[in-house]
């Protein structure tokens, strides 16, 4: 017997920022190490409203710009303190981790750390 599809969760659940919050993070990883860039507030508030379409959900765009530089805090934190073969590994990880299947120790600390960052914000 088939699994019924899971309901999908409001854009505004602290479950679905923190998702957010972590697949913005990692986009921003990506970038800077393949292209020595980071992401502005507004690219990645756009990128929240493109993943959110797909789903046909939205934020608000003053939602959408604080996942963004609760993101970007968080990609640059990370940057900071870790060897570029460190960050390079970390931003594989959370992007593999992207894909539900994929189980990661690194990337559930990770989510975690996104969920602690909007109980403080």
């Amino acid at each position: 017997m088939p699994t019924p599809p899971r309901a999908t969760p409001p854009a505004d659940s602290k479950g679905t920022r923190a998702a957010l919050i972590f697949a913005l993070t990692a986009e921003r990883l990506s970038i800077y190490y393949e292209h020595g860039q980071w992401l502005t507030e507004a690219q990645g508030a756009s990128f929240i409203a493109d993943w959110l379409r797909r789903s046909e959900r939205t934020l608000p765009l003053a939602d959408r710009r604080q996942l963004s530089a609760l993101s970007d805090g968080l990609a640059r934190q990370i940057a900071g303190s870790l060897s570029r073969e460190a960050g390079l590994y970390t931003a594989h990880e959370m992007m593999e981790a992207l894909d539900p299947n994929y189980d990661s120790d690194l990337a559930r600390s990770m989510m975690d750390e996104c969920a602690r960052l909007l109980d403080t914000n």
